[in-house]
């Protein structure tokens, strides 16, 4: 049972990171649309920045899910206490995470440099496990190593549509305060991301298959 609940969780994880991206996507093309009422736009604009904590909450959640699957199903030999380790560090991150986002601080802000510090680690970690699997310095099997480089693919995604992005924030407020350039500006930077979304899906995507057929 304590198995099944786990995997239902790590299933779950995927379910709200797609169906989070997807609300975020369709609340998009309403900011852009120079046609709406302005209070209209910011309005789906902060839905936008509720409704992307799902995918950043699954993301986090993936990693100690994940590990604790192949730990406790034998892809990977280590001791069980590594797990609740996992599960520390991943809701520590997590509360980083939810507080950036409750408290809406600013880009320069040490909180959010370390959110991206720990995706730079997070990212890395998990291409030199994968690379170091399929070189076969780890003994784990085929599925779990392309899973990890695919999560680390993720993270890197998610940093480079943070960097698309960048824009978007003072644009909206241009928005708000009837600039002549805001709408270019929205639609620049939403134009830009898009395709960075649409590889995330394919990615999770990927790695849904993988764990569906785990090829050893």
């Amino acid at each position: 049972m304590a198995d099944a609940l786990l995997l239902l969780l790590h299933v779950l994880i995927l379910v709200y990171w797609l169906g989070g991206d997807l609300g975020a996507f369709v609340a998009s093309f309403l900011i852009e649309n120079p046609g709406k009422d302005r209070a209209a736009r910011l309005g789906a604009a902060g839905l936008l920045g509720d409704v992307d904590m799902a995918p950043r909450t699954a993301l986090i959640l993936a990693f100690p899910t994940g590990f604790t699957l192949a730990v406790t199903r034998g892809w990977v030999a280590l001791d069980p206490v590594w797990i609740a380790a996992a599960w520390i560090a991943a809701l520590c991150w997590l509360f980083v995470a939810w507080r950036i986002h409750l408290s809406h601080v600013g880009p320069a802000s040490s909180l959010r440099r370390f959110d991206l510090g720990l995706r730079w680690i997070a990212a890395g970690g998990l291409a030199a496990g994968g690379a170091a699997g399929l070189a076969g310095l780890t003994g784990w099997p085929l599925f779990l190593n392309l899973k990890l480089l695919i999560l680390a693919a993720c993270v890197l995604t998610g940093l480079l549509v943070r960097r698309l992005t960048a824009d978007l924030g003072p644009a909206l407020g241009a928005l708000a305060a009837g600039q002549a350039d805001a709408d270019a500006r929205i639609a620049r930077s939403l134009a830009v991301t898009r395709p960075a979304v649409l590889l995330i899906w394919l990615l999770l995507l990927a790695a849904a298959l993988l764990g569906l057929w785990k090829p050893q």
